[in-house]
Parts: C-alpha cells; structure tokens; sequence
C-alpha cells in the first residue's frame, strides 16, 4: 500500500528544485513573473502586482502549490502545482505553471514535470493537463512531455478547456 500522497514534496534535478510554496515565497515569485511577455497567452494580466497576488493567493491556498528553483543557484524560477480533479477519477492534474523566461525551451519545464509525474504515478494512474485553447506555447510543451489531446470540457468552471493526459502505464515506457 502506497502512503498518502503528498501534494507538496520537495523534489529535486540536475537543473530544478521543488519545494512547497510559502507566504514568504511572494516576492521573489513575483520578481520572476512581472514579465509581459510570460503571461501574453494566459487570461489574465498576472504581470500586474494585484493580479498577481491573487493568482498568488490562490496557488498557496490550493495545498499543492511548488516552487520552483534553480537547482545550482537557488534562484526563482517559477511555480507550479498539483490539484485532485473530481472529474477524472484516479487523476491528478498538474497546472497553473510558468516559468520566467530565462528557463524557456524545454529543459527546466521538461525536468519539472518529469519529476511532478515520477512522483504523481506512485499514486494515481492519470495526470491531466487543462490548457486553455490560445495558449499554444503550454499545449507544445505538455504534448512534448507525452500528453494526448483527450478532450475539451464543455461544462462546468473550466468550460472550453483542452484536456491533455498522460497515463502511468505509456510513462512508464
């Protein structure tokens, strides 16, 4: 039997440290997503500080909200998060991540996720991704770690979704 599973590990890479989000964290998490440019295929202005500290607010009050720090110096890189989806039994979504744009292309995203899935498939068989239809640098980058375009939601708080999932069995290989 698996123990319970920990929606706020501290996970660790070559390149990319994960740790649970703290109060303290704004700051410097803010530092690294007062860029534009980060946030042109999101719905939101979170460059703008009081869009921020909600979206902030939010990710902290979630429970499974990460950290992300670059693994040789320490610096903030950005965030993301896992949250239990009712609507996907035995699944685990990973979102609500961004990455300041130093880290872009791949490999900082790439190794966060593989260690957010390592750490997802002890526990559950599914991981689903929500990525809105506009933003196209997030469907590449989820379809570049292996996630298959499963559906869009048609209903609900998260209406016009695209829903992307990677099973543990495929991940596996």
């Amino acid at each position: 039997m698996n123990p319970p599973f920990d929606l706020q590990p501290t996970l660790s890479g070559p390149r990319v440290m994960l740790r649970p989000l703290q109060a303290q964290d704004f700051n410097l998490l803010y530092a690294a997503a007062s860029d534009p440019l980060i946030w042109t295929q999101h719905p939101d202005n979170r460059h703008e500080p009081a869009v921020f500290r909600t979206f902030f607010e939010g990710t902290l009050a979630s429970g499974g909200a990460l950290l992300a720090t670059e693994t040789g110096t320490g610096a903030v890189i950005g965030t993301s998060r896992f949250h239990w989806r009712d609507s996907h039994p035995h699944s685990l979504e990973i979102g609500w991540t961004f990455l300041a744009r130093p880290y872009w292309g791949g490999a900082y995203n790439g190794e966060m996720k593989r260690l957010m899935l390592t750490h997802a498939f002890g526990h559950v068989d599914h991981v689903v991704f929500l990525v809105a239809p506009g933003n196209l640098r997030s469907q590449r980058a989820v379809q570049k770690i292996g996630g298959k375009l499963q559906e869009r939601l048609s209903d609900g708080r998260d209406q016009g979704y695209l829903v992307f999932r990677i099973d543990r069995f495929s991940w596996a290989e």
